[in-house]
Formats: structure tokens, C-alpha cells, sequence
């Protein structure tokens, strides 16, 4: 450093004129180099924020989880429903035309249904606590 650069510090350069073709170059790279830098402590401070990092990867994986499940569920419905109807298929009419009746039958008559079923249920906890008993 020479004697005029220390008696120098601290006072303002002499100001560019405004048609030196430098300075506006200048200001170019230094507002490129502004950018840049901005861009840079932005992408840091993105890397340095764990919590925002784990709240973004546990989102992905919710995300992921439900197309998965969407996925499961749509085929789980296809199966069932290739399943009733090769059951229906494989069943013979006759028994279909039964099974039907039955069940209009029960659907009109749900109280006595509803009893003895209730009563079949009380027999067997009473069974099933005499047979602990012994």
C-alpha cells in the first residue's frame, strides 16, 4: 500500500461521469453479482432450515401414501368386484332366487331377527362362562 491509498481511506471516490462507458459496465456486473449473491444465501438459508426440509419430505411422503393407497383401494375394488361376479356366475339360479327371498324376507321381519340373534349371543357368553368355571 503506498502513502496516497492510506491518506485516501475513507474519502469517497471521485464520481464517474455519466458517459464513461466503464462505469455502466460496471454497474451491470454488480448488479449481477448482487443477484447471485441473493441467490446464494437464499439456497443456504433453504439448507439450513431442517424444520422446513422435514415439514417438506414428511408432505412428499403424505402425498405419496395417499396415491399409494388410491392405487391399493381402486384395485382392491376391481378384485372384489371380478370376485361377486364369478361368485354370481358359478352360482346356480334356483339358489340365487332363494337367497334373495331370504333376504327380502329378512329385511321385513328385522325385530324378531334382531331378537333371536341377541338371544343366540346371550347363550353362548353364558356357556362360554360356565365352561371357565369348571
Amino acid at each position: 500500500m503506498n502513502d496516497d491509498a492510506r491518506t485516501n481511506i475513507g474519502t469517497p471516490a471521485p464520481a464517474p461521469t455519466p458517459g464513461d462507458p466503464g462505469s455502466a459496465e460496471l454497474r451491470d456486473q454488480v448488479e449481477r453479482t448482487r443477484d447471485e449473491l441473493g441467490k446464494t444465501v437464499e439456497a443456504l438459508a433453504a439448507k439450513a432450515d431442517v424444520k422446513a426440509q422435514a415439514k417438506e419430505k414428511a408432505a412428499a411422503v403424505k402425498d405419496q401414501a395417499a396415491e399409494k393407497a388410491a392405487l391399493v383401494s381402486d384395485q382392491i375394488r376391481e378384485k372384489a368386484g371380478d370376485a361377486a361376479q364369478l361368485v354370481k356366475d358359478k352360482t346356480p339360479d334356483p339358489l340365487l332366487e332363494k337367497a334373495d327371498q331370504a333376504a327380502t324376507a329378512a329385511r321385513a321381519n328385522r325385530t324378531p331377527l334382531l331378537l333371536v340373534g341377541a338371544a343366540a349371543v346371550v347363550l353362548l357368553l353364558i356357556r362360554r362362562s360356565r365352561g371357565r368355571r369348571r
